[in-house]
């Protein structure tokens, strides 16, 4: 079993950026160019690994490695973003990785990429990247190829040997479980289990029982054993379910217009272990957004322009405008949902504008852009 933090510190402390190998100080996937050049490097790690994983670093300065972290990537739907754009799209994984050093929230992405041995190109034209494109690496840059494209096996011994110097071991796993519970959240509710004897699950959160059912917020769930931060949320209530062979969770995100508001389930998360030293994560949505009459919603969705508009200034907002700030991307999110969809655009202009002035409310805009990604790309 491959620890991650061991596999993010290898490939940064022996590899410059290569053909199986690259890093990011961040990625943008919500914004079309961003969504590009993942893609193109996504098949360009592809084409030039057809025989062994390739991997993309996230959250790591380009001039000296330094890990400063990215916020926590809640990305479950990843696969479907890369099945919809590419043509025999690799396999991947967008994991979380938590760093000691890192503030709460900060963590390493590691996105990893197996090909399934055929060719990869863009199924669709994105940005200035034409349907059919095809790219490969040359060293640190994805290139695109338009003659002599062959598959070739180079790096397989390369990268065996790093995953091998990155297996866990037991004293990595009970320091990782000792630090979990007594360290990281002292503050909070934490508990663990161990599945199929191989396989430590910890998971901390402020506990609360709501019409005789146990929901948890501040909620951080971790896979030790891999040193995988499996969901972060300051925001959203989780519901939490274990027996013998699997751990469970049910994400809600409260929602509504003004004061009325209510849960509504977002997703479910099932991890499974299995007895020969595998696990398996499947996610089904489940969410079933509101719906407002449009009339209503177009005079919400309006008067929100003009409150961003307002707070970005130096005009003081008085207690009412305050209030409708603080519930700003529940209703952006909820014209959305409706039909609005220059909502999504809006959230992005507000967040950038009110992140200084009002750090709460662009961390409730970050939440809400979230759950857009899942509904998106389900």
């Amino acid at each position: 079993m491959i620890n991650k933090r061991l596999l993010v510190k290898n490939l940064l402390a022996h590899n410059d950026e290569n053909s199986f190998y690259d890093k990011k100080r961040f990625i943008s996937i919500g914004e079309k160019e961003g969504k590009a050049k993942f893609l193109k490097h996504v098949c360009a790690l592809a084409n030039s690994n057809p025989t062994n994983n390739s991997f993309i670093v996230v959250g790591v300065e380009d001039e000296d490695n330094k890990i400063v972290g990215v916020d926590f990537f809640d990305d479950s739907k990843i696969q479907n973003l890369v099945n919809a754009y590419l043509h025999h799209p690799p396999l991947i994984s967008y994991e979380n990785i938590p760093f000691p050093h890192l503030p709460d929230g900060k963590v390493v992405g590691l996105v990893t990429i197996k090909s399934i041995g055929e060719i990869c190109s863009l199924r669709k034209s994105i940005w200035k990247y034409y349907a059919g494109s095809v790219f490969f690496r040359e060293g640190s840059i994805s290139m695109p190829k338009v003659f002599d494209i062959e598959l070739k096996e180079i790096n397989k011994e390369a990268v065996a040997t790093i995953e091998k110097h990155a297996k866990n071991n037991i004293k990595l796993t009970l320091d990782g479980v000792v630090d979990f519970l007594n360290n990281r959240h002292k503050d909070l509710e934490s508990d663990y289990k161990v599945f199929k004897e191989q396989f430590v699950v910890c998971w901390a959160g402020n506990k609360k029982v709501v019409n005789g059912e146990t929901f948890y917020y501040r909620v951080d769930i971790e896979l030790i054993n891999e040193q995988v931060k499996l969901f972060y949320s300051n925001l959203d209530e989780v519901k939490i379910s274990i027996d013998e062979n699997s751990f469970t969770t049910i994400e809600f995100v409260q929602l509504g217009l003004g004061a009325k508001q209510k849960y509504y389930p977002l997703e479910k998360v099932v991890i499974s272990f299995n007895e020969n030293g595998t696990y398996s994560i499947n996610s089904d949505l489940l969410f079933n957004p509101p719906k407002y009459k449009k009339k209503k919603l177009e005079e919400i969705f309006m008067g929100n322009n003009l409150l961003v508009e307002k707070a970005k200034s130096n005009h003081a907002l008085n207690p009412t405008e305050i209030k409708r700030l603080r519930y700003l991307a529940d209703t952006y999110l909820i014209c959305y949902l409706n039909g609005f969809e220059q909502a999504k655009e809006q959230m992005e202009i507000a967040r950038k504008l009110l992140k200084p002035k009002y750090p709460k409310v662009n961390a409730s805009i970050k939440e809400a852009l979230r759950v857009l990604r899942k509904v998106k790309y389900n």
